[in-house]
């Protein structure tokens, strides 16, 4: 376990150096009892945990920061650091601002504490540089105990050396771009039912949990096999909770955003086991293959002494990729909805474009979607391209230092993190001309190439994104069929952004739909 001060036997995690350290706990308080506390109680509390951190962890500190050169910079408060303060600036929509005060006062490489864990941040390219470049046995992807709690300690994220290899050799079986021209025709079938079938009868939709709801659906049943309906639907309200505990604060105490992140995940486990049982003796019964879906292949697949991996690596894998896979999808599809609805330029040429692959078909009524038009859709995914440099879906992420270890001048002891994050670069005028201005040509015909981790949606080098390319083609799929069967108009015109941890529109993005007629439609394709 983590070191943790206890309350109520309930972590309140500062993970120093995350080494394994645990505190004894206090004495033991009901909730009924701590919310009956009077002041002089709370007080009293709030300096023993206090008292308790100096304690524990302040000579552990001086000892391993003697004679080391730290980067510059504020661990915050005891215990809490200045997780706070950063997930306030998310849900704001200044993050960028966060760090870039930290930067003007200590330049691109300073320490904080976040989500419990003494943390440095590095922005700029070669910092970028750095972080996508350090191999495994120095950087490794652990995330915060927090966050592990939430995702599971054996999902393959979490997994280093031979294990990690074999386990994203056999995810990239599924995820190869020449893999993924399989799924276009039920993937283009699934969007069109989805979509249609939810906007039925209505002239207005919430933009956002529609979009959540959609890529979820769409990565279950065409990644991992589950197409029983009451099933997903039970899936998704618990994702959707588990999502959102991702970077709250790690209290788990009854009502809070974390303890029920802890809760739904500990559903989805009971709901995954007997899915699970039933998907080996399928595999037995022969009526599916290893190659059928990711759950079916990684119940049969092996590691490196021939051993199964387990079926809590199989639970701990499938929910940190659908936390990764549908929710990054579903914000990119949120921001293109909402851009488009406050930019006709945009919005008129990515429906020329969408109703210029129509209009090639052969058949004008019954064709489907092939891998060779969404190639076609360049303007389309450029638009994308640009709202993910001014707009990144993921904020940045954490590493973890395995050896002590050294970056322009600095010492960043062994077990601290490093957090690396997008804007330092995305909106740099050195790299990206008047970076303030959305235009999508940039991305087209370069005259001045993006230099390398310079631009980092999907991150860089050995650890990138491995669903990139899955993301592309959904985005692309569902955006054809949206613009080529309505038209949308902003309910809340100055809506703005926030960070639930990822970029949202922060009232859910509200729209009129206005379906196009079939008429219409036919003079169209007809011009």
């Amino acid at each position: 376990m983590s070191g943790c001060l206890y309350i109520h036997g309930v972590g309140l995690h500062h993970n120093y150096n995350c080494d394994h350290f645990s505190a004894p706990p206090a004495t033991m308080l009901t909730p009924f009892q701590l919310c009956n506390l009077g002041l002089p109680s709370l007080i009293l509390i709030v300096v023993t945990l206090a008292s308790s951190y100096r304690y524990f962890f302040g000579c552990r500190r001086r000892r391993d920061l003697a004679g080391k050169n730290v980067p510059p910079g504020s661990f915050g408060f005891p215990v809490v650091g200045e997780s706070w303060s950063f997930v306030r600036a998310l849900r704001e929509n200044k993050g960028s601002e966060w760090i870039q005060r930290r930067v003007a006062k200590h330049g691109p490489v300073f320490k904080t504490s976040l989500m419990g864990c003494p943390t440095v941040v590095i922005t700029g390219r070669a910092g970028n540089k750095f972080v996508f470049s350090c191999g495994g046995e120095v950087l490794s992807m652990k995330q915060p105990p927090s966050v592990v709690r939430v995702t599971g300690s054996q999902n393959f994220v979490e997994l280093t050396g031979m294990r990690y290899k074999i386990m994203k050799g056999a995810l990239m079986s599924f995820l190869r771009p020449e893999n993924l021209q399989d799924y276009i025709g039920r993937m283009d079938v699934l969007v069109k039912h989805l979509l249609l079938g939810e906007t039925k009868g209505k002239n207005t939709i919430l933009a956002v949990p529609f979009m959540r709801k959609l890529t979820f659906k769409v990565t279950c049943s065409l990644l991992f096999g589950l197409h029983h309906e009451s099933t997903n639907e039970a899936f998704f309200e618990d994702f959707s909770k588990t999502f959102k505990g991702l970077w709250a604060f790690p209290l788990s105490l009854p009502g809070t955003t974390y303890h029920q992140a802890l809760q739904a995940r500990s559903r989805i486990t009971e709901c995954m086991l007997p899915v699970l049982q039933r998907r080996k003796e399928q595999l037995i019964e022969g009526t599916v293959t290893p190659k059928d879906d990711i759950i079916s292949s990684l119940l049969t697949l092996r590691d490196e002494n021939n051993e199964p991996f387990g079926e809590e690596a199989v639970v701990d894998t499938f929910v940190a990729l659908l936390i990764a896979g549908h929710d990054t999808t579903a914000t990119l599809l949120s921001l293109m909805v909402w851009k488009l609805a406050r930019d006709s330029k945009i919005y008129n040429k990515v429906w020329e474009e969408q109703m210029g692959i129509v209009r090639e078909r052969e058949d004008e009524t019954q064709g489907k979607l092939s891998w060779s038009e969404v190639q076609k859709m360049r303007y389309t995914w450029r638009v994308a391209q640009e709202l993910m440099r001014m707009v990144p879906p993921v904020f940045g992420n954490f590493r973890k230092t395995l050896k002590d270890i050294s970056f322009e001048g600095c010492d960043i002891p062994k077990g601290w993190q490093i957090l690396w994050e997008a804007s330092g670069t995305h909106m740099n005028k050195d790299i990206f001309e008047d970076p303030n201005n959305f235009d999508p040509s940039r991305f087209e015909n370069l005259s001045k190439p993006i230099p390398p981790f310079a631009y980092i949606p999907f991150g860089a080098g050995h650890r990138k994104c491995i669903g990139n390319e899955f993301a592309r083609i959904e985005a692309l799929v569902t955006m054809h069929h949206l613009i080529t069967n309505f038209e949308w108009s902003q309910l809340i015109p100055d809506e703005s952004i926030t960070y639930q941890p990822m970029p949202y529109p922060s009232k859910d993005l509200p729209i009129m739909l206005k379906p196009r007629k079939l008429s219409e439609l036919c003079d169209l394709l007809k011009t």
